[in-house]
């Protein structure tokens, strides 16, 4: 026993760094794809050059996966349509409107949203820790977009921002709906993404018309506050790092982590894009839209962890606690079906005792990377990691 722990720590430690590489890739996103915007490229020219180049990379994984195609056809088409090509089109032309770090933090209204349709559109309940966290989001947003003083951005530009949430919620819901429930193998998340790349740019090659694009503006110089980058440069940063970098680590990271702390890494992307576009682009967000997005953060992640599971076969209640590796006697899901001994039957009791007083446990879908699920979590291994087109 004593020999494993060393191992379990590392990869623990491994997949806590590659979740902060993922966050900071896709944080560094928006603050690399503005100044492109602002020199001349059109935002849907911008979206088609970040999601063909990753596709582009992601090539041969999607050759390996091929099967997929056969096999989840639905879950490729709503990945590309909705977490890739409607996402990422949003907040792009959301990031021509108004600051990077606010777009971002209005799409982490997305775990909100997931709630909003699970409570009232499948009219089950939700925990009261669920509804504190969605009161929480929206109240740190009325901060954020300074309602007190009329709106302090672009409207249009925050219901573009807000539109790149409702994809992601139209995605989890799709995914939801078509996840397989026979016992059949999980798809890989890896071949999920690189199929959701392709059908992706196939999307955005008939809505934004490469052909059209000003080529000659990737040639110049872009302007970052004042100091000019190679647009060139700041291009592929956008497709190597800040999408099939951040991508693969993200599900490389939920691997070895649990959803739950994975969320919480994950939620440093709206911080980590915010600090860089205040010192990148001079992007300054005053005091109460700081607090602001920092309320949002937390109602987000309490959302997210208060979510049912996908695979609950019950009303919801909110999710339960997943067994520690460490704990031996923990209660298996069978002690409720009447299969397990007194034992069992006790902490089967503990737990649902727990769900009733509104605990929060594993995460169900909450933002947009397909990750493999983790043993024992019970969830479609499509979830909630990473925000896309971040």
């Amino acid at each position: 026993m004593h020999t494993t722990k060393p191992e379990t720590t590392g990869a623990r430690g491994r997949g806590l760094a590659l979740a902060l590489v993922s966050a900071c890739a896709f944080g560094g996103s928006g603050v690399a794809a503005k100044p492109l915007i602002e020199a001349g490229l059109d935002p849907l020219h911008m979206v088609w050059l970040r999601v063909a180049g990753a596709a582009l990379v992601m090539l041969p994984l999607a050759w390996r996966h091929r099967a997929l195609v056969r096999r989840r056809p639905v879950l490729l088409a709503g990945f590309g349509l909705l977490a890739v090509a409607g996402v990422q089109a949003c907040y792009f032309a959301a990031l021509s409107r108004i600051p990077v770090g606010v777009a971002l933090l209005v799409e982490y209204l997305a775990p909100a949203l997931v709630l909003g349709w699970v409570r009232f559109v499948q009219r089950r309940p939700v925990t009261r820790a669920a509804a504190v966290g969605v009161v929480l989001a929206v109240g740190g947003l009325a901060c954020v977009v300074e309602v007190w003083s009329g709106l302090g951005f672009d409207a249009f530009g925050l219901l573009l921002a807000l539109g790149a949430a409702c994809c992601q919620v139209g995605y989890f819901v799709l995914s939801d709906q078509g996840a397989a429930d026979d016992g059949t193998e999980a798809p890989d998340p890896l071949g999920v993404i690189a199929y959701g790349l392709l059908v992706g740019t196939l999307v955005l090659t008939v809505i934004a018309r490469p052909w059209e694009m000003e080529f000659a503006v990737l040639a110049r110089q872009a302007e970052m506050d004042g100091s000019g980058v190679p647009a060139g440069v700041l291009l592929a940063w956008i497709v190597l790092v800040a999408t099939v970098a951040a991508y693969v680590t993200g599900v490389l990271s939920v691997r070895r982590l649990s959803p739950q702390v994975a969320g919480v890494v994950a939620c440093l992307e709206a911080v980590i894009a915010t600090v860089l576009a205040w010192v990148l682009l001079g992007e300054r967000l005053s005091a109460p839209q700081v607090l602001g997005g920092m309320v949002v953060l937390a109602g987000a992640f309490i959302a997210q962890s208060a979510t049912p599971a996908k695979a609950s076969p019950e009303p919801v209640l909110g999710s339960l606690p997943g067994p520690l590796p460490e704990e031996p006697g923990a209660a298996e899901p069978r002690a409720r079906s009447g299969e397990a001994g007194a034992g069992d039957e006790e902490s089967a009791g503990t737990e649902a005792s727990a769900a009733d007083a509104g605990a929060p446990g594993a995460t169900a879908p909450g933002a947009p990377l397909p990750r493999a699920a983790e043993p024992g979590a019970g969830t479609e291994p499509c979830g909630s990691a990473v925000v896309p087109g971040s």
